[in-house]
């Protein structure tokens, strides 16, 4: 018999010994595989295959198996397209080859072969187990939807579908991964996102050749513009208010099955900041928390760093009551404040990992109380400066102030390298880190678009919800994503409303 690769590649036989010898031949040492060889119709040779677990058995029952072996009117000349007329099942496929046949089993549609005919049925009786629409614990919000995505894709397109009902909102599906045969949907809003946009995350996705998806970042990190970049050139969210949103603006989306984050493309550094929250707030509200956390990310990547500076090189620049007080502090430390940082620094990223991985009944109870004590007795003890544990703590929760998991990371890693530039240069290692951090992000691009956009156009109207949100009444126009004119974005003329 050959292999099962070479068996995958041939079409249906019309002999159907052949075709279950080929499926048994592909599906070999697979406990779940199910062959129902029946009697159709009274004397019709069928056989229905399947894999248990995936394909919904009571409904095969019920719609397929009794139809089969209970009627027994058969006309003269009798196909298999024929036969699927008596089947009670919404949706069937022709099949002429083993890949089809694979695909539809895998996919948990039970394949019904007939002998004498090289053509096969594929029923949509899928039934896989799958958890309840819930809200996305990586996301909360006070206010605003409390769904999110989960890992079927079909459940996942219907929640977008739901929020937008408009036929131009397209989803493109591929399949990626030679094993993993993972499901991927390209989703944009026609009209809206730019078709050189649309085609070059097509061409992107297609030239992926690799074993197995195991998640939506493992796509994102084989298509991304510059893959030695810290910071995420795309957005990872798990609301699909939010994937709306974004694909109103002119966006794409890229759902995968098998995982309930979802990733959105091209992104920029103001996109990372902001958060779906953001539009569910008075405007004067959502542009203060933008605000606090621009300042946050400032306060998490450099007041290690400046604190060090400042005590080893510069103490000329602090009050001489605050000097006094910070050294009277540090006198019975032994570690210079570059090693203090990093003792510090490296005990509060072990305990918020920590927490992390701990069940949810002891991670907070961990970290918050594993930070109280081990913080008061490396003070007690004379290894740790008190200053010290409030710049570290202060820094901790800046970091948590970013709405971006993958977007965080990026400001934790870099503090560390600023941290050591800092311990050796002083101010000055600091001012270098910076301008090389600004010209990256400078250069760096997201899908074309580049990451400091739109704060690097001349076009005002692009900047009314940047860093600071404008009222919706005053964003009259779209994202400028692509380049092209800036698209109407209509509203009610409040005009017209006064004079009513």
């Amino acid at each position: 018999m050959e292999n099962a690769s070479e068996s995958c590649e041939l079409p249906i036989s019309d002999q159907l010994n052949n075709n279950i010898n080929t499926v048994r031949a592909l599906y070999t040492d697979c406990y779940d595989l199910v062959l129902r060889s029946v009697k159709a119709m009274g004397h019709l040779d069928v056989c229905l295959i399947y894999l248990s677990g995936i394909s919904n058995t009571e409904a095969m029952n019920e719609h397929v198996l009794t139809p089969l072996m209970t009627r027994t009117e058969v006309p003269i000349e009798f196909s298999i397209v024929d036969l699927s007329q008596y089947l009670h099942v919404s949706e069937t496929k022709e099949l002429f080859t083993m890949v089809q046949v694979v695909e539809s089993i895998s996919n948990g549609n039970p394949v019904l072969f007939l002998d004498t005919h090289s053509v096969a049925i594929s029923m949509s009786l899928a039934d896989f187990e799958k958890r309840p629409i819930q809200e996305p614990e990586s996301e909360p919000i006070i206010r605003g939807p409390r769904e999110g995505f989960t890992e079927v894709l079909e459940t996942n397109t219907s929640m977008l579908r739901r929020r937008i009902k408009s036929p131009d909102f397209k989803l493109k599906a591929m399949t990626i991964g030679k094993y993993s045969e993972t499901k991927v949907i390209v989703a944009y809003v026609k009209g809206l996102a730019s078709e050189g946009l649309i085609k070059e995350v097509i061409s992107r996705l297609e030239k992926i050749d690799i074993d197995g998806i195991v998640a939506s970042y493992s796509i994102m990190e084989l298509i991304q513009d510059n893959k030695y970049s810290l910071f995420p050139q795309f957005l990872e969210t798990e609301r699909p208010d939010n994937v709306a949103a974004n694909l109103m603006e002119g966006r794409v989306c890229i759902l995968a099955e098998n995982t309930p984050v979802q990733t959105i493309v091209p992104t920029t550094f103001f996109a990372l900041l902001s958060s779906p929250e953001d539009y569910y707030l008075n405007w004067v509200f959502s542009s203060l928390i933008r605000l606090l956390r621009l300042s946050a990310i400032i306060i998490s990547l450099l007041l290690p760093s400046t604190y060090i500076a400042i005590l080893s090189y510069h103490q000329q620049m602090l009050p001489t009551a605050l000097m006094i007080s910070i050294a009277s502090s540090r006198e019975l430390v032994p570690f210079p404040p570059l090693v203090e940082v990093l003792i510090m620094e490296f005990m509060f990223e072990l305990l918020r990992e920590a927490g992390v991985r701990l069940p949810k009944q002891f991670g907070s109870s961990v970290s918050i109380v594993g930070a109280l004590v081990i913080g008061q007795s490396a003070v007690s003890a004379g290894l740790i400066s008190a200053p010290m544990v409030m710049i570290v703590a202060l820094t901790g929760i800046s970091n948590f102030a970013v709405p971006h998991y993958s977007f965080s990371i990026s400001f934790r890693v870099l503090r560390f390298v600023i941290i050591l530039c800092s311990g050796f240069l002083g101010m000055l290692g600091i001012v270098y880190c910076i301008i090389f951090l600004l010209t990256h992000l400078c250069a760096l691009r997201s899908f074309g678009v580049t990451y400091f956009s739109p704060f690097d156009t001349h076009q005002m109207q692009q900047w009314k919800d940047m860093l600071l949100r404008a009222p919706l009444w005053k964003m009259k126009t779209r994202p400028h994503l692509n380049g092209e004119e800036l698209n109407r974005n209509k509203q009610p003329n409040t005009k017209e409303q006064k004079n009513k």
